[in-house]
């Protein structure tokens, strides 16, 4: 078996560092006055006004989170061409994703001196299909049809020139086979993170089952938990680090349901940076947020990692 990629982001994680991630994309989007009511989402700023993506990576950086991840997880080429783009300009966008990430993270890396990396991320069929089922998995797709979806898709990102993949919001182990080997025949870092409910996936499988799946794998560097409420984070923390040995990544958003139908955000939420310590305890090494959290949340989270990282590193 090959060894786990050797970067400057698994060193810093083998030596008991830990990372802060950034928040959701669209809501700071959202936020700062974006219009995504596009087919596209967020990659449909990618085309149009790139400016506005940018800012918000510097607004996270800024803040504190030490990972960009890329507009690229709704889109594909294939929902790509379905929305009028040509392959040429498809590809070029999912590539625009990452570039835009690694102008902003380039500049100020050389402002602050701070280490700072690039996630591309990968979202689940489920994301392209933008009715809701990254929560509850089950496409009716076999192995093959889901290999076939993806396996392009990954390509395309890693040439672009990420730090790693940001394979997120899974909601199905079967789907989390597939793309954990296409990972390891990509060769660049990456995490995978479930999309959970309790102590299972949202597709209803035990979590212990869905992150054995992942377990021995060359190209993970990092497996946990995404896009749930927090209250179910630390099970599955530990749960990830028990089964799979590696790391845990961590980044909850703020406890709402997305309602599919309406495309909305419902229900009541909280987002507490103060359980940050008790994530970190249990195996925790890649922390932000998702959907509905934003920069002051990160800057937080930061806050709250940072005598933490700053103790594992001395260790």
């Amino acid at each position: 078996m090959s060894p786990r990629p050797d970067t400057s982001l698994t060193r810093r994680l083998d030596g008991g560092g830990v990372v802060a991630l950034d928040g959701g994309l669209s809501n700071a989007l959202e936020d700062a006055g974006a219009d995504l009511s596009s087919a596209l989402w967020t990659a449909r700023l990618l085309l149009d006004e790139p400016e506005r993506v940018a800012a918000v990576h510097e607004a996270y950086f800024r803040a504190g989170a030490e990972v960009a991840t890329t507009a690229s997880y709704q889109a594909s080429v294939p929902s790509l061409l379905a929305a009028g783009l040509s392959r040429t300009e498809a590809e070029a966008l999912l590539t625009a994703s990452v570039t835009v990430a690694r102008e902003v993270r380039d500049r100020v890396a050389r402002e602050t001196g701070r280490e700072l990396w690039v996630a591309a991320s990968v979202g689940p069929y489920g994301a392209v299909l933008a009715d809701g089922s990254e929560y509850t998995g089950r496409y009716g797709l076999t192995p093959a049809q889901l290999r076939d979806f993806h396996a392009p898709r990954l390509e395309l990102l890693a040439a672009a020139g990420p730090d790693l993949l940001a394979v997120e919001t899974v909601p199905d182990l079967d789907e989390a086979a597939v793309l954990v080997e296409l990972l390891d025949e990509v060769g660049l870092p990456a995490w995978l993170s479930y999309s959970v409910a309790g102590d299972r996936t949202r597709a209803g499988q035990p979590l212990a089952e869905a992150y054995a799946v992942t377990a021995g794998r060359t190209s993970l560097v990092a497996a946990g938990v995404n896009c749930s409420a927090p209250g179910d984070v630390l099970g599955a923390v530990r749960t990830a680090s028990e089964v799979t040995g590696l790391p845990a990544v961590v980044y909850p958003n703020r406890g709402e349901e997305w309602d599919g139908t309406r495309k909305a955000w419902s229900g009541g939420g909280a987002f507490d940076p103060a359980l940050v310590p008790t994530w970190v305890a249990a195996g925790a090494r890649l922390v932000g947020g998702c959907c509905r959290v934003g920069p002051a949340d990160i800057g937080a989270v930061a806050a709250a990692l940072r005598p933490t990282g700053e103790d594992a590193a001395r260790s």
